[in-house]
């Protein structure tokens, strides 16, 4: 018998909380992806007139999910979640210049790299949910590739770090 994954609470893969926190939940993951899932709401501190989000708050999502990620790799063993560090992407694209509000957005990170330092890449994209009705291709958002790194002590790292 196959035995069923088991999706956690975001709160339980994500040290991101409060407002601060922008994904509502894991939809699927393995060891080489994950995907997250996010529904923008009116009046968050983001939203513009409209009650819709700023397309550039995507490299945002896109991190997110990436430590939900790596928090996934490590739910269910004695390894708590750990600070990482966005280190930077590479051309983030934007296909609106809204993520529209209340409509269901899915994050998608697909782990390119990794090394035992730390160090790691990921291919992101930014979709519409698709209802079971709409059979037509996802609606791509936006995409990108971002490069993180998960130190071992964070706090040192930021201290090396500081300008």
């Amino acid at each position: 018998m196959k035995q069923l994954k088991v999706i956690p609470d975001i709160a339980d893969v994500l040290l991101h909380s409060g407002n601060m926190r922008l994904l509502d939940s894991i939809v699927d993951y393995d060891a080489e992806f994950t995907i997250a899932a996010y529904t923008p709401v009116l009046g968050a501190w983001y939203a513009d007139q409209e009650g819709n989000m700023p397309a550039w708050i995507g490299i945002e999502l896109m991190a997110q999910a990436i430590s939900a990620h790596a928090g996934l790799l490590k739910y269910g063993s004695t390894t708590l979640p750990k600070h990482g560090a966005l280190l930077g992407t590479r051309s983030y694209q934007a296909f609106k210049p809204v993520f529209v509000v209340n409509q269901a957005l899915m994050i998608h990170v697909t782990l390119v790299y990794r090394d035992i330092s730390g160090l790691g890449a990921y291919d992101c994209r930014i979709y519409y949910q698709q209802t079971l009705a709409d059979d037509s291709a996802p609606n791509l958002l936006a995409k990108a590739t971002l490069k993180v790194f998960e130190p071992d002590n964070f706090q040192q790292f930021l201290q090396d770090h500081a300008s």
